[in-house]
């Protein structure tokens, strides 16, 4: 089964793609841009983006939005955190919020031409007191998942068997299974 993912991100496209693959999608990598709502409405978000991919396309496709929430800050950045991620970058995020509690989530939107399905995963952790890894894959260098003792950028590919990413992919995939069987 092919599916059609529109994103720019192509680190975000290497994991769905690698994830997906494992499962037998194939991933068609569409790289159409698209203005983004802003909003700290992270579902808003998500449905504005699928509408707008679904019809720029006139194909099924679907779109992911992977969001902080800082327990210190009552869940913001939430649906703003590119923003705050760009404003406050890598350093200045470990100085303020370092050892503080953090959840990452992913959602996705996918819309078949007929309605729209939400998928989410998450996974809790904290912020790094300082960056460590590549940093090229923005907040990876801070975030340290629940459990580990590295952040998502030292831990490389193994950060795909349990990230958000990973577990909104996985129900979606799930999604995709019962739907190819219907």
């Amino acid at each position: 089964m092919r599916v059609r993912f529109l994103s720019r991100n192509e680190h975000k496209i290497d994991e769905a793609s690698t994830i997906l693959n494992s499962v037998g999608v194939e991933l068609v990598a569409v790289h159409l841009p698209i203005d983004e709502l802003q909003s700290d409405d992270v579902r808003a978000i998500v449905r504005n983006k699928t509408l707008r991919a679904f019809h720029r396309l006139g194909h099924p496709v679907f779109v992911e939005q992977t969001c902080l929430f800082l327990t210190e800050l009552n869940g913001f950045p939430g649906g703003l955190t590119q923003v705050f991620w760009d404003t406050l970058q890598k350093n200045r995020v470990a100085r303020l919020f370092g050892g503080g509690s953090v959840t990452a989530k992913t959602q996705i939107g996918y819309c078949d031409g007929q309605q729209i399905f939400h998928f989410e995963g998450a996974i809790d952790g904290t912020i790094a007191n300082e960056p460590r890894g590549d940093d090229s894959f923005q907040w990876d260098c801070v975030f340290v998942p629940e459990g580990h003792d590295q952040t998502f950028a030292e831990m490389g590919k193994k950060k795909n068997e349990i990230s958000m990413r990973r577990r909104a992919l996985d129900a979606f995939a799930a999604h995709l299974e019962i739907r190819r069987h219907d």
